[in-house]
Order: C-alpha cells, then structure tokens, then sequence
C-alpha cells in the first residue's frame, strides 16, 4: 500500500470552494479500484492551508484515478484557488491500524 500527502495552500476565501470540490474528490474515490481511504486536514497553524493523505493499493491505482472524468471536473473547480505549487510526498505503508467496533 502506498500513501500520498499533498500539501497545499489556498487562496484566503476560497476555502469553502476548494473543499467542497474535495469533498466531491474523495466521495468519487470510493468507488475507484485501489482506494484505500483519505482525509482532508487544516493544521491549526493554517486556516488557509490543507493536507490531503490519501491511501492506494497501489501508486497506478492512484495515477489511473488522475485520468478519471470526475478527478478532472473536480480539478477544474480547484483550479485557480490556490496559492503556488502542491507539495507531493509519498509513503510506503508498513502498519496501517483501525479502531475496532
């Protein structure tokens, strides 16, 4: 399993914009083979900044869904509501663990 943290930072004011076209984003994912789950995070040292962690079975599964229809129509809602560039990293998974219940 692979793991992607994207790192980004908006435009003040387009916060709702930008995540409701994430929202959308990860409600789509579910139904892309490979999906493992994902979050859309604030760091509270940044109202205007997002993380999103997003988690595949693998990084083609994850690539396959860029050239998804819905990625695209979602990707052109994003566009222009943030400031620079995205930083991507990616991560092997070793341990992933769940609550229980």
């Amino acid at each position: 399993m692979m793991t992607v943290v994207t790192e980004i930072t908006l435009k003040r004011g387009s916060e709702p914009e930008w995540d409701g076209a994430m929202r959308d984003r990860l409600a789509a994912a579910q139904d892309r083979t490979g999906w493992v789950g994902g979050q859309l995070l604030i760091p509270l040292d940044g109202q205007n900044r997002r993380v999103v962690v997003g988690t595949w079975q693998s990084r083609a599964d994850w690539q396959a869904w860029h050239e998804d229809e819905t990625f695209a129509e979602t990707r052109a809602r994003m566009e222009g509501l943030q400031e620079g560039d995205s930083v991507i990293t990616w991560h092997e998974v070793v341990i992933q663990a769940h609550a229980q219940g």
